[in-house]
């Protein structure tokens, strides 16, 4: 599998829900650890964007490895009801915007100068909605925001064109 393919796979586990008895059957450090793995074979030196990056989907893997344990444990209640699963929760969010803003940002660098101005813009403007309609959303999610069904609607609207078209740009020899 081409490794931008493998990061839209990894958005795909991360973003996706498949429950069943509350607990989610897509699990998120598998899917940050498949975009570990198409980062790492995307990184050139040490100081590479993509290496940036894949620190950011580690430590991912890392948080949603907890957030998934105390998922677990905490079965009583949800995650956002305890003390302890409040923090990871906003750990998680968190760390999941910076890691998608770090990974799509690392994409357009290796774009751009290419030439490839469709995509660049394209990618530009679904990370910011993504990131800025997932800060909303968790404004929601704590009670800070009341924007209703319209912001989660348009955030998994952005989620899948930006998967869409990381699936679409995997082909492109430069990010092979």
């Amino acid at each position: 599998m081409r490794p931008v393919a493998k990061i839209a796979t990894g958005f795909v586990l991360v973003f996706g829900a498949f429950r069943f008895n509350g607990f989610d059957l897509l699990l998120d450090p598998v899917g940050w650890n498949l975009c570990v793995s198409g980062l790492f074979r995307l990184e050139r030196s040490v100081d590479d964007p993509f290496g940036r990056a894949r620190l950011a989907a580690v430590a991912m893997v890392c948080t949603s490895l907890v957030a998934t344990i105390v998922s677990i444990a905490d079965s009583s209640r949800t995650l956002s009801t305890s003390s302890l699963g409040e923090v990871i929760g906003i750990a998680n969010t968190a760390g999941t915007l910076i890691t998608v803003w770090l990974i799509t940002d690392a994409i357009i660098r290796r774009i751009r100068p290419q030439g490839a101005i469709s995509p660049v813009a394209l990618l530009d403007v679904l990370r910011w909605l993504v990131v800025g309609l997932g800060v909303l959303g968790a404004l929601v999610q704590h009670g800070y925001a009341d924007l209703g069904l319209f912001a989660l609607v348009a955030w998994f609207a952005a989620i899948v064109a930006l998967i869409i078209v990381l699936y679409r740009s995997a082909h492109l020899p430069y990010l092979s």
